[in-house]
C-alpha cells in the first residue's frame, strides 16, 4: 500500500487536513490550477467530459467538485438535467455558489458538503459520477472507489481525470523540476499557503497511477475499466462502467 501523504501534520486524519488546506487556498484556486497549468487543465476537462457524451448521462455526481469547474464544463458539453456536487471543503463551495447564482444555474447544479468516501446519497442514483483531481485526496482510495460504484445505476460510468506521473525522457525530468521546484514556489507567493502546493507533487507521486488504479478500480467493481494517458503521462483519465 502507498504511503499515506497529508498536507500538514500527522495527527489529524488526512481527510481534515485536506478539508482545512482547500479552506486555505480557495480564494486563489482557480487562478492557480488555471495559471500553474498554463491553461492546459481545460483542455483535459474537456477531454474527459467527452467520455460521457455517448452515454448522455442526465443526473450526474462531481465528486470533489471544488469550485465547481468541471461540473459547469459538464453542464456545458453534455446537458444534463441535473449535476450534483458534493465536497469535503465548505471554503471551496462557497467559491462554487458564488459562481452557480451568478450563472443563474441553480436549478441544473446543486452542490453539498460532504465525504467522498461517505456519499450522500441512495445507492444506483447516479447516471454517471466525475472526479477531477481529487481522487488522489481521498484517505481511504478503495473506500471512495466502492462508495461512488455504489451510488452508480446499474451500466452507470465513473469518469476519473487525475494528475499521473510521466516516464519518458524529458519530459519526466522536466515535470519533477516543475512541479517539485516552480509549482511550490508560485503557489506560496499567491496564495500564502506553501505548503499546500508542496503536498501537491508529493501527493502525486504517491499516487498509484496507471494499471494500478485501473485494478483498484476493478476491485472496487467497475468493469470495462480503462486508463487513456493525456500530455506524455502528465494527466490520466480513467473510466469504468458499473
Amino acid at each position: 500500500m502507498n504511503e499515506t501523504i497529508t498536507p500538514y501534520n500527522q495527527q489529524e486524519a488526512k481527510k481534515t487536513q485536506v478539508a482545512d488546506m482547500f479552506n486555505n487556498i480557495s480564494k486563489t484556486y482557480d487562478f492557480l490550477n488555471h495559471f500553474l497549468s498554463l491553461g492546459i487543465d481545460i483542455i483535459w476537462r474537456k477531454k474527459a467530459i467527452n467520455e460521457l457524451k455517448a452515454d448522455n448521462p442526465q443526473l450526474i455526481l462531481d465528486v470533489a467538485t471544488g469550485t465547481g469547474d468541471f461540473a459547469f464544463e459538464a453542464l456545458s458539453i453534455l446537458n444534463p438535467k441535473k449535476i450534483v456536487g458534493v465536497d469535503i471543503s465548505q471554503g471551496m463551495l462557497d467559491i462554487a455558489q458564488q459562481k452557480i447564482t451568478k450563472r443563474r444555474l441553480g436549478d441544473k447544479f446543486e452542490i453539498k458538503l460532504g465525504d467522498s468516501e461517505k456519499l450522500p446519497f441512495e445507492a444506483n442514483e447516479f447516471d454517471a459520477v466525475t472526479v477531477a483531481y481529487g481522487v488522489r485526496n481521498f484517505e481511504n482510495l478503495e473506500v471512495g472507489l466502492a462508495d461512488i460504484n455504489r451510488v452508480l445505476k446499474p451500466g452507470g460510468k465513473a469518469v476519473v481525470l487525475e494528475f499521473s506521473k510521466p516516464k519518458a525522457f524529458p519530459i519526466k525530468q522536466l515535470y519533477n523540476v516543475y512541479f517539485t521546484y516552480i509549482t511550490p514556489g508560485i503557489g506560496k507567493l499567491f496564495s500564502k499557503d506553501a505548503r499546500a502546493y508542496s503536498y501537491l507533487p508529493e501527493s502525486v507521486a504517491a499516487f498509484p497511477d496507471g494499471e494500478k488504479f485501473v485494478t483498484l478500480m476493478q476491485k472496487a467493481g467497475f468493469k470495462n475499466t480503462k486508463c487513456r494517458p493525456l500530455a506524455f503521462g502528465i494527466c490520466s483519465i480513467y473510466t469504468g462502467v458499473k
